[in-house]
């Protein structure tokens, strides 16, 4: 690893594996226990619920987890949050703080040696930190002296290109605005960002299909919805608000199918812990139907459905499909319906895994339904084929007419808080001559044309050091990426590492020759400028602007906000451009003036994000208007290609435990899925195990060999799980050591962490 021998990934030690069987329910009184527990062990019960009193309520907290949104009208006086929402709070808030005796008294490489979930424990940092070349101890340093060395070294390079900016999902939309513009300032649209590593592959599907490259929906449309189809999501432990939202469609009579490999619970059935009838056991079955799909095999079952969807509409004309919709708003039609007849759909179905009679049943509920939702996550945008699979999707709504109008669309769940406003406030290594043209004009400098680096990119780009400074606000880079050695080694190669964080994590201990950490304000910290509270906004997965106002003082006094640290880096840079940064940073309305006046549909922001539940944007798919070339949606024209695998391989795809959300790790115990105290498991198939003379709690090591590369994840504890077979699930960030650099998404670049072949050897 480079110069530095610092332990890149988690250790292979195990911490005591337990099993029982999978929940058949999610939420109930265990989630309101846990969550209380919790708050009682991180932050005491006055505290916790002091703060959680105020999340996601209007003019309140935004919560720091998913970016599921709030309800338009009331919300729950007894809570508007969830289980995880809780632990993310409980982190937050904690009274742990690391100061620069903390790091006096470990080692860098001491800490490097402990878990992602033991690192993340620590606390939250409390003051600026410098790791020297060579040296193995962070130390203090001056927030001057800390920008003085970024900018000194940011004026070395020969290029700005050289340089990597990197965004986490949990930026304020006022931070990341300030933040490109400091970006393009300086010469470079290298703003890789997490988009990059979720639902690029939605943006990018949607925006060629739909025009816009976001999702379509609102809350209300789920209590309108006649079916919603779930593919490749786990809301029971991902975005768990969103169970509310499906039990009240079920109430109303949707139908509910799920198409997922595994069985999860927050699919099977919700008991809502804010009704009287939890205490009784009472619970709201939820999917209708559950289609135990093959890994990357969803592009084949929704093909199979539209041709058997074809079929009916030739025996009954104007019955199945919606024509004039089709006739009026679409393009492409005819000649997606050639490629049907062209298909083999006995070949697509056997791929599925799933019997035909299902899914003819699937075909014929929706063969007579109109207002149809579909829902995905990282399950659908993190293969190799995710940009085509969406697309197939947008085919079925669109044969339906099942866009634009009450009940119905598009809805790719965003996994972070605010990482759809991110993008919309121009994070983004593409970004369109439309907003660069705005930024010209509004702040009179002439940003970069070129493309820059998006997370792949620049992990090569570091790795063969043609970029040699890395700059993160917020994340943990090195535990979210593929190919955690060879991120590692890029990393490494680097000048300067620059961290903007709230909490350790694992991209501290993964550094370049030198390291800075600025330790930054979180979502419930106040924010005070010049004596004047501030406020900041996000955007949530359908595209309400509201705001987040913090409610408690800073755990040290050496904090700033993200917004602060952005001016007073760009101030230290020679830019050369006459752009007032200490007014932005001490004035957010001012900030957002400008946003209002750089990108399209915040007209009267100040005032409309003051509105208690802040505002919608502009979203032409949600009017039936379609931003193509043509002004009319697309249907597209794909092909299936199986996975090939050889004897001895599994496709494996990475997930998230319930005790976590994206890389913080908040406990050892995936409760829903009956797996506790432990993350280095493989969850296989039993007949699968028995063929490969594999036992229950075996040890064994996985291995990729991508690209004549050896790639081994050491010490896995196998269970057993009904699960396709051929198909295998892991942990995340434990796995990503196995997911190649080049396995990627076309099209959108995503790595493709959720269809990655493996063999499976007893260690």
């Amino acid at each position: 690893m480079a110069k530095n021998k610092n332990q890149a990934e988690n250790p292979t030690s195990f911490t005591g594996l337990k099993t029982t069987k999978p929940a058949k329910e999610a939420a109930g009184l265990k989630a309101v226990n846990k969550s209380l527990k919790i708050l009682a062990k991180e932050v005491g019960l006055i505290k916790g619920l002091s703060v959680l009193n105020q999340l996601n309520q209007k003019g309140g907290v935004d919560c720091p987890g998913c970016a599921w949104p709030d309800p338009d009208d009331e919300r729950s006086k007894l809570g508007e949050y969830c289980e995880n929402g809780v632990k993310a709070i409980a982190e937050e808030i904690s009274s742990k703080s690391l100061d620069a005796s903390f790091f006096a008294q470990h080692s860098v490489q001491e800490l490097s040696n402990l878990t992602d979930y033991e690192i993340g424990k620590k606390g939250r940092i409390a003051q600026p930190m410098y790791l020297a070349e060579n040296a193995s101890h962070y130390e203090a340093i001056s927030w001057d002296k800390a920008f003085e060395k970024i900018a000194s070294k940011l004026s070395d390079l020969a290029s700005p290109n050289e340089a990597i900016f990197y965004t986490s999902g949990r930026t304020s939309n006022e931070a990341a605005f300030l933040y490109q513009l400091f970006v393009r300032a300086y010469g470079t649209n290298n703003l890789p960002d997490c988009s990059n590593m979720c639902h690029e592959s939605s943006g990018k599907a949607l925006s060629q299909t739909l025009g816009i490259g976001k999702g379509s929906v609102t809350l209300h449309d789920f209590e309108k919805a006649e079916v919603i189809l779930i593919l490749g999501q786990n809301p029971g432990t991902n975005h768990p608000r969103m169970l509310n939202a499906l039990q009240k469609a079920k109430r109303n009579g949707a139908i509910i199918i799920t198409v997922n490999p595994l069985r999860e619970a927050g699919l099977v059935a919700y008991n809502n812990p804010q009704e009287l009838g939890t205490v009784l056991g009472s619970k709201t079955q939820l999917s209708d139907h559950y289609l135990q799909i093959r890994i990357n095999s969803d592009m084949a079952l929704i093909q199979a459905i539209n041709i058997i969807l074809s079929e009916h509409e030739k025996e009954s004309p104007g019955h199945v499909f919606d024509q004039t919709f089709i006739d009026d708003k679409t393009e492409g039609f005819t000649a997606y319906l050639k490629h049907l007849e062209s298909l083999s759909l006995d070949k697509l179905i056997d791929q599925t895994g799933i019997a035909r009679g299902i899914i003819e049943t699937i075909a014929q509920i929706l063969a007579s339904k109109k207002r149809i939702i579909a829902c995905w996550a990282m399950g659908l945008t993190q293969h190799k084929n995710s940009v085509d699979t969406i697309k197939e999707v947008v085919n079925l709504l669109l044969l339906k007419g099942s866009i634009g109008k009450e009940g119905a669309g598009t809805c790719p769940v965003r996994g972070h808080s605010n990482v759809q406003g991110d993008r919309t406030m121009g994070i983004h290594e593409a970004p369109s001559d439309k907003l660069l043209d705005s930024i010209q004009e509004v702040f009179n400098f002439a940003p970069p044309r070129h493309h820059g680096f998006d997370v792949v990119n620049a992990i090569k780009a570091m790795h063969d050091h043609r970029a040699k400074v890395f700059f993160a606000m917020g994340g943990n880079f090195l535990s979210a990426t593929p190919d955690t050695l060879y991120t590692a080694k890029a990393l490494a190669a680097c000048d300067l590492t620059v961290q903007v964080s709230t909490k350790l994590n694992r991209s501290h201990l993964i550094h370049g020759k030198e390291a800075i950490i600025l330790p930054c304000l979180a979502r419930t910290d106040k924010d005070v400028k010049q004596g004047v509270e501030q406020f900041v906004s996000v955007e949530n997965s359908m595209g309400i602007v509201h705001s987040s106002k913090g409610n408690l003082p800073p755990i040290s006094d050496a904090l700033k906000s993200e917004v602060d640290i952005v001016c007073s880096l760009a101030q230290r840079c020679d830019l050369a451009v006459d752009i007032p940064w200490t007014d932005y940073a001490n004035n957010y309305d001012l900030v957002r003036d400008k946003i209002e006046a750089t990108i399209a549909g915040f007209d009267n922001y100040n005032d409309r994000v003051r509105q208690p539940a802040g505002f919608y944007l502009p979203n032409g798919a949600r009017n039936n208007e379609y931003n193509t070339s043509s002004k009319k949606a697309q249907f597209s024209i794909s092909f299936f290609e199986a996975i090939p695998l050889k004897g001895s391989e599994f496709l494996m795809m990475t997930i998230r435990s319930h005790d976590q959300f994206n890389t913080t790790i908040y406990g050892l115990d995936d409760r829903y899925r009956g797996i506790y105290n432990e993350r280095r498991v493989i969850m296989m198939n039993p007949s699968d195990m028995k063929a490969a003379n594999l036992n229950h709690m075996d040890v064994v090591d996985l291995y990729n060999y991508t690209g004549g590369q050896k790639r081994v994840a050491k010490n896995f504890m196998v269970v057993s799980y009904d699960i396709p077979s051929r198909c295998v699930a892991t942990y995340f960030p434990e796995a990503n050591v196995l997911v190649p650099i080049s396995n990627v998404a076309k099209v959108s670049n995503t790595p493709a962490s959720k269809s990655v072949v493996i063999e499976v050897k007893l260690a």
